[in-house]
């Protein structure tokens, strides 16, 4: 992509006027809770260093301590160029932090925000001066489970599925010179049936400037082919437009457009300028890609065309760095060996991944479904707390074409008595019209793999290793499972109490999880633990098969990527190391069986 920077890390809204601000940065534990109290934003006394974004319970921090810290304080100097300043503002941003962060430039409070998973910016313009500033942060976490946490730990030891806790600025942190006149946010959303890009602007500048002469003016090419160019008058900060991005010539464009699947993920460069009286004031690269995800009765299609979603669990965990990508070479490598694998998508489990990932399924065609980190106890301030988050997320992630279904709640946590609960159901159905709000278009899950209210995909989780069994249960009991008489997993339903069966496309969103290590103790998997590749292979050929033949499921998740901690259920281990031979794996999931050999 023209618009491509190595390591930028907000790669859909791009300028070039940036400084990265991972590195060394001065750090203290505050156990006492006793830094603001004694203005240690005005004069830091920390005398550990800490490497940013790892956070201090990673060895890549170069600290790894794991033991509970609720607040932590980093601290570090900035050069600012006054000259630079003059018609310009600058923003610093924080791309994750985890939970409550608060900003000092100077001295002087800048702001704060609550959530770990969103990225949030701060104008610091006023509190600067010319030449070197200082940025003092303080980061308080808690083991709260009202509080947004996915799979951190809430306890002072690793369980079940839960793992060491993620405190403090775990993503890049970076800053920006901008434009005070400039584009600050903008909505891409591709029409397919029409060959139109929907765009919406949202503009800052003084009220003054909207005059009916500022404009923003949108140049889309594919390659080095000009497709269109659109300008907008800019007459208040929001405004909306439709481009046209139908080509007739021909090289690559028979059809008019040039669709994005995994199978030729096609993406279109833009260029969006800011401009007034002719000159240009603000410039931001970006792209975009043509394709249509939809419901239709019991299928998905993808560009008007059935799809068959081999879909793979990720929970975006390294040995060495936990939540926090090492680099965005490590981004690449998962991607690379998914596919390798035969899988052609993903679902980000229980995270919002650094947006360099989601750009990088964007090129290479990985499909993603997307999460939020989990509350584990209903009240009114988890509902707020969730809902905040939740919605910074969808708008932030939205114009990445790789992610064709949203999906805030999974197997009921956060909402444990959602099957009989009316107030716990009433959150769910605001999540997926709070959702269907900002994004019409894509599919909404709300309780993915257990009891369900409103969805537009019913997803189940089944961990049966016997692949006759799994079979069996799926395709001689659909009735029974779809209304409740025969419960699957054990002991969920597919249907909340109130709810029915409407015959949406049902997808087994998470399977497997075949435990092959060296067992060691507090190593778990799903199932009994397989003690060669041979048993391996063959469990796993023999449960994918059995999903594959179900007539009416369109998909299927198998858990998952690699190891994680205690967990030991990856196809590769927390090194990214393959357990089994890909082509096998790969062979396996690609094998056309069943109905949907057609379309696979």
């Amino acid at each position: 992509m023209k618009c491509y920077i190595k390591d930028y890390p907000r790669p859909q809204f791009v300028r070039e006027d940036w400084e990265n601000l991972n590195g060394t940065w001065d750090f203290a534990f505050d156990d006492a809770n006793q830094g603001e109290r004694e203005k240690w934003f005005e004069k830091f006394t920390g005398d550990l260093k800490i490497q940013v974004p790892f956070t201090y319970e990673t060895k890549l921090s170069g600290i790894q301590d794991e033991k509970r810290h609720d607040n932590v304080w980093y601290h570090r100097t900035i050069q600012v160029d006054a000259k630079k300043l003059e018609g310009s503002r600058f923003l610093i941003h924080f791309e994750g932090s985890d939970f409550h962060t608060k900003l000092w430039v100077n001295g002087q409070f800048a702001g704060d925000h609550k959530g770990g998973y969103a990225r949030f910016t701060f104008d610091i313009t006023e509190l600067l001066k010319d030449g070197v500033n200082e940025l003092t942060v303080k980061a308080e976490d808690s083991f709260d489970t009202a509080q947004p946490r996915g799979k951190q730990r809430w306890a002072d030891d690793n369980f079940a599925c839960w793992y060491v806790q993620t405190t403090g600025i775990w993503k890049t942190v970076w800053t920006e010179y901008v434009p005070e006149i400039r584009l600050d946010k903008v909505k891409m959303t591709p029409v397919f049936h029409d060959a139109a890009l929907e765009l919406e602007y949202e503009v800052e500048a003084p009220e003054c400037a909207f005059d009916g002469q500022l404009q923003v003016v949108a140049t889309v090419t594919f390659g080095d082919t000009l497709i269109s160019r659109t300008s907008t008058a800019v007459t208040a900060s929001h405004v909306a437009v439709k481009a046209d991005v139908f080509h007739k010539g021909g090289n690559g464009f028979e059809w008019g457009l040039r669709p994005w699947s995994p199978e030729s993920p096609d993406l279109y460069d833009v260029t969006f300028e800011v401009v007034k009286d002719g000159e240009v004031l603000d410039t931001v690269g970006s792209y975009f890609a043509m394709r249509e995800i939809r419901i239709d009765g019991p299928n998905i299609l993808l560009n008007g065309r059935p799809l068959y979603q081999r879909l793979i669990l990720d929970q975006g965990y390294w040995k060495d760095s936990h939540l926090t990508p090492p680099s965005e070479e490590a981004l690449i490598e998962d991607i690379d060996k998914i596919h390798a694998l035969g899988y052609n998508g993903l679902r980000k489990h229980q995270k919002t991944e650094d947006e360099r990932f989601l750009y990088w399924c964007d090129v290479k065609g990985m499909l993603v479904w997307s999460e939020v980190a989990a509350a584990y106890q209903y009240s009114d301030k988890a509902v707020e707390e969730f809902t905040r988050e939740w919605l910074e997320i969808v708008r932030q992630n939205y114009n990445h074409p790789c992610i064709i279904t949203w999906t805030p709640v999974n197997e009921s946590w956060g909402v444990p008595m959602i099957k009989t609960d009316r107030t716990q159901q009433h959150f769910s159905e605001m999540l997926y019209h709070l959702t269907k709000s900002i994004d019409k278009y894509r599919p909404v899950i709300v309780n993915d793999g257990w009891e369900h209210t409103i969805s537009d995909i019913i997803t189940l989780h089944d961990y049966e290793e016997c692949g006759e069994v799994l079979k069996a249960r799926y395709t001689e009991y659909k009735d029974e499972l779809l209304n409740n008489d025969v419960y699957h997993c054990g002991h969920h339903s597919a249907m909340a109490n109130g709810f029915a069966y409407k015959g949406q496309p049902i997808i087994i969103s998470e399977y497997g999880g075949i435990a092959f290590s060296g067992g060691a103790e507090g190593e778990w998997g799903y199932g009994n633990t397989v003690e060669t590749k041979e048993a391996f292979i063959d469990r796993f050929d023999r449960i994918t098969s059995a999903v594959k033949e179900i007539p009416y499921c369109c998909g299927f998740c198998y858990t998952q990527v690699s190891d994680v901690q205690q967990e030991i259920n990856g196809l590769m281990d927390m090194e990214r190391n393959f357990k089994i031979d890909p082509e096998i794996i790969r062979e396996i999931n690609e094998r056309k069986v069943g109905y949907w050999r057609s379309f696979m």
